[in-house]
């Protein structure tokens, strides 16, 4: 059974940091993710990291956010510094499944699984 869960959300003020994390069982994922959605707003991708390592970011947030993953432990992190009142939102953790037709193979960039979301609010 596929399950992700994130913790390490809450409520910190304007220039504070937070760092979440997902647990993530019953299946290895060839990609991460985070993404968040604020009230009024469409969900985005945050940050991602492949198996291998490689990383990405939205513009809004390099340079603050950090994403990293034990691969191990199947636990994916991200560091949040300096937040802004625009992080607020709702955070999920993604994954993708390595996705194999013949002797072609991809990591899909749209998410199979998603967790159920960590709450972060940051105040002025």
């Amino acid at each position: 059974q596929v399950r992700l869960m994130e913790s390490g959300g809450g409520s910190v003020q304007a220039g504070g940091s937070l760092k979440l994390s997902c647990a993530a069982s019953g299946a290895v994922f060839c990609r991460m993710a985070w993404y968040r959605q604020a009230p009024g707003k469409e969900r985005e991708l945050v940050s991602s990291i492949s198996s291998g390592g490689t990383t990405s970011y939205a513009d809004s947030v390099k340079g603050r956010f950090t994403v990293s993953q034990d691969n191990a432990k199947n636990t994916l992190y991200l560091q949040m510094n300096s937040l802004k009142t625009e992080d607020t939102a709702v955070y999920y953790c993604a994954a993708s499944r390595l996705s194999r037709l013949g002797d072609t193979f991809r990591c899909p960039g749209d998410p199979e699984s998603w967790g159920q979301g960590t709450q972060v609010t940051v105040s002025s």
